[in-house]
């Protein structure tokens, strides 16, 4: 078994592009993943019409000035519950919604509604979930190419890090 290391918000940086100014993440008052409230949310809507939710997602992110997050998943995944559940939590629900307008998309077990990631340039299988695609609204670019797959394996970062990977996209 392969031990891994959670991951911290330095390996991120070092990963992300250069960005200006970003906003700093709220500072999340749990430790571990294990204090989050049971049971996990169900979060994606497997009968919805994806690209109508985008479509109406990127409308509202563009009115408001916010980032689109398009937050790809699905239900059976527990890295996708635990991210959900922590940008639920009331010390980081408020910032994600200040930068953010999110929307989630079910892609089953990659094999539904692939033409969200596909229109922003990911046509090979994605890597894992959840995947989030950051989209500026106003131009339609993908804004973190090359890192969306980075919270795949949410449940062995600290709910931190998670935070700070989210305010490193925000202006």
């Amino acid at each position: 078994m392969i031990r891994r290391t959670a991951p911290t918000l330095a390996m991120f940086l070092l990963a992300a592009p250069a960005i200006a100014a970003w906003a700093p993440a709220p500072k999340i008052g749990i430790e571990s993943f294990a204090e989050l409230q049971t049971p996990l949310p169900y979060p994606y809507d497997e009968t919805a019409n994806a690209d109508r939710q985008v479509a109406r997602a990127k409308a509202r992110a563009k009115a408001s000035g916010k980032l689109l997050l398009i937050d790809l998943g699905g239900n059976w995944c527990g890295d996708c519950r635990i991210l959900t559940a922590t940008m639920d939590r009331p010390d980081l629900k408020p910032f994600v919604e200040r930068h953010y307008e999110t929307v989630l998309v079910d892609v089953g077990r990659f094999d539904k509604n692939l033409q969200i990631p596909a229109h922003y340039g990911i046509t090979e299988r994605l890597e894992g979930v959840p995947a989030l695609l950051i989209v500026d609204p106003h131009t339609d670019k993908l804004l973190d190419g090359g890192h969306v797959s980075a919270l795949e394996d949410a449940r062995h970062m600290t709910p931190q890090a998670l935070a700070d990977w989210l305010a490193q996209w925000t202006r």
